[in-house]
């Protein structure tokens, strides 16, 4: 995956505070993770999840207990100025790929004909307190309907490869980042309610499943998306490798491989994010077509 060198990065849409005191989460409510117990939770049931509030969270908006210096997001528009610091800085990367997910559904109707409303990135280490009530690192990424946040601690790419197997890679990477806004979509379309339950026919199946195909719609059009500032696409170039990788990560997190990766066996009336198969499938459905329409999982 290649970013235009010469693009203007628009880091007003990532909110960067990594190494904010955050230190524990402070009392006043469940959490969710957390620990040994907390990422086998996590390893059954949350991997690319929504709204920790459905698991356990009071669902409270907590004060956040970040350092709030700003120093963090100024650092991280110094850095990330130009599509080729996309190229060569991992948090750039991370930048680049919010504008051009963001750039895609900003001129593409949600699936209920509504108009596209941004979401920020929110980075983070640790622990974070969000509108749907707080969460771990252990929690992985996810997407709060709350407060309209994707939040990502950048240690999760490690272990997608460390501890899920996955070949990892810049598109891997940004395959977790359009899926997360997949979410974002099902909130403006109003469809995320219907994600609840559990099991390889559940609707919190079915509302992963659309989250991978919405990703892969991106991908489709990646390429081709203009930047607002250039008119230009951000994205110069997607690989087959960056497909597939791409396709490896979605089936590193399907329920059957991990269940099957930490408790030996596959319990599919437990899923709540589809299997491997499924997770690729829906992908490729959303890549290959790379229409809306064509991801009603829940048809």
């Amino acid at each position: 995956m290649e970013f235009d060198e010469n693009a203007s990065l628009d880091t007003s849409e990532v909110q960067d505070n990594r190494g904010g005191a955050l230190g524990g989460i402070p009392g006043g409510g469940k959490t969710v993770g957390g620990g040994v117990v907390g990422l086998l939770v996590v390893i059954a049931s949350v991997i690319f999840g929504v709204d920790p509030g459905l698991l356990g969270s009071d669902g409270t908006t907590a004060p956040d207990t970040g350092s709030g210096s700003g120093a963090s997001a100024a650092d991280l528009a110094a850095d990330c100025r130009t599509g080729a610091d996309a190229n060569s800085k991992e948090e750039c990367r991370i930048v680049a790929v919010v504008d051009s997910v963001q750039a895609y559904w900003k001129q593409t109707e949600t699936a209920a004909g509504k108009s596209y409303e941004q979401a920020p990135t929110y980075l983070f280490t640790g622990s974070v307190n969000t509108g749907c009530g707080n969460a771990t690192s252990d929690v992985g990424p996810f997407y709060c309907s709350a407060d309209d946040k994707v939040y990502l601690d950048l240690g999760f790419f490690d272990d997608l490869s460390s501890k899920f197997g996955a070949k990892g890679g810049p598109f891997a990477e940004a395959y977790v980042i359009a899926h997360e806004y997949g979410h974002h979509i099902q909130d403006l379309s109003g469809t995320i309610s219907r994600g609840s339950g559990q099991g390889r026919n559940s609707g919190s199946v079915k509302l992963e499943l659309q989250a991978d195909c919405y990703a892969g719609v991106w991908a489709h059009h990646a390429t081709t998306t203009p930047d607002p500032k250039s008119g230009k696409p951000l994205i110069t170039n997607l690989t087959q490798d960056d497909i597939n990788r791409g396709l490896d990560a979605a089936a590193a997190v399907g329920d059957d491989r991990i269940q099957e990766r930490y408790q030996g066996k596959v319990t599919p009336d437990t899923w709540t994010h589809g299997s491997a198969k499924q997770r690729q499938q829906w992908f490729s459905t959303g890549y290959t077509s790379g229409s809306v329409a064509r991801c009603d999982t829940f048809r």
